[in-house]
């Protein structure tokens, strides 16, 4: 194993702080035992795009079933959320294009609730587009975006207004943590939150380990192609030389603890040289880990909501019960 030191890149300004962030985060994970890299850096344009063909794959289930869930029982969540406020905040963590949120809108609206939708997202793109399409589609609709990490956005509606908050945080994004990572996450937005506040959260279910596993290594290889963009996007903003033909994605997963990960392998000892001053050695066989997409069955969501201060109110599922969305109530 190589030794390196952590430099920082030459040149100074503004406008490289965040390539800056990058190689660090990137020097540290590839230096790290065992290596890892941070899957947040997935999405550049190019991990954008391969993304939105991930979720049009025919193995890829939850997008179906979570939109399953938005289209048929978006007047029963609705009615659930009546049932506890008719004056609120909608805030919703990490939108994307809100194609399944927007069903939810149109049915608060036409439940004729008083509210204001507050996207955010960490993406400026996302809340351009958000404030501009949404308006044409949804003309009623009270909307101010948010553009930066969740909490401090969370906190910045709180100062805004004092209105009762609805969160959402759909699509499964909480599988992206491990489950401790999970509760600490939910015990911080817990903390940015007033009683009787209430939040929805999206969990893919556990299930048959075939199914899980083929969403994550489609026949048609798009996403380990997703997973190699990663080394793609390093050789190109932090000059390396990376072969991606000498990697190879690999996922996994466990039914007993619903860990589904995803791992990319050396297929020979090589080394990898980034910014010219830092060498990164690879044995033959050894995997960089990638990302988790944690499982939960019903029971463990309810688990999960009493351990971080929610009250669980009820889950929507769609018909086959692969997908949940659950709601909390602080």
């Amino acid at each position: 194993m190589h030794t390196t030191v952590i430099h920082t890149l030459p040149a100074p300004g503004v406008a490289l702080e965040p390539l800056e962030v990058f190689y660090q985060d990137v020097v540290r994970g590839l230096t790290a035992t065992p290596k890892y890299l941070d899957s947040k850096y997935f999405y550049d344009a190019a991990g954008d795009k391969l993304f939105q063909q991930i979720m049009q794959c025919r193995e890829y289930y939850p997008t179906d079933c979570e939109m399953e869930i938005m289209t048929e029982q978006a007047a029963q969540i609705a009615q659930a959320i009546a049932g506890q406020t008719t004056s609120f905040d909608l805030v919703e963590l990490g939108p994307g294009d809100a194609t399944k949120s927007i069903h939810l809108l149109e049915q608060l609206l036409h439940t004729g609730l008083d509210f204001t939708y507050y996207p955010i997202d960490i993406s400026t793109n996302v809340i351009n587009t958000l404030e501009k399409t949404l308006p044409e589609k949804l003309p009623a609709l009270q909307i101010q975006g948010l553009n930066g990490e969740y909490f401090e956005m969370v906190q910045r509606v709180a100062e805004m207004s004092n209105r009762p908050k609805v969160l959402l945080f759909m699509g499964a994004n909480i599988g992206n943590f491990t489950p401790i990572m999970a509760r600490k996450f939910c015990r911080q937005l817990r903390s940015c939150m007033q009683p009787g506040d209430l939040l929805m959260v999206g969990f893919d279910l556990k299930k048959h380990p075939k199914i899980i596993l083929n969403a994550y290594n489609d026949e048609a290889g798009i996403t380990s192609a997703f997973n190699l963009n990663l080394l793609t996007r390093i050789n190109r903003e932090l000059q390396a030389d990376f072969n991606t033909d000498m990697f190879e994605h690999y996922p996994v997963y466990d039914p007993m603890t619903g860990a589904c990960k995803s791992y990319l392998v050396s297929l020979e000892d090589q080394d990898v040289h980034l910014c010219n001053d830092v060498t990164i050695h690879f044995q033959q066989h050894e995997p960089i880990y990638m990302e988790i997409s944690q499982k939960y069955s019903l029971e463990e969501t309810t688990q999960m909501a009493l351990q971080t201060g929610f009250q669980p109110l009820t889950c929507f599922t769609d018909t086959k019960g692969w997908f949940a969305d659950c709601m909390w109530k602080v």
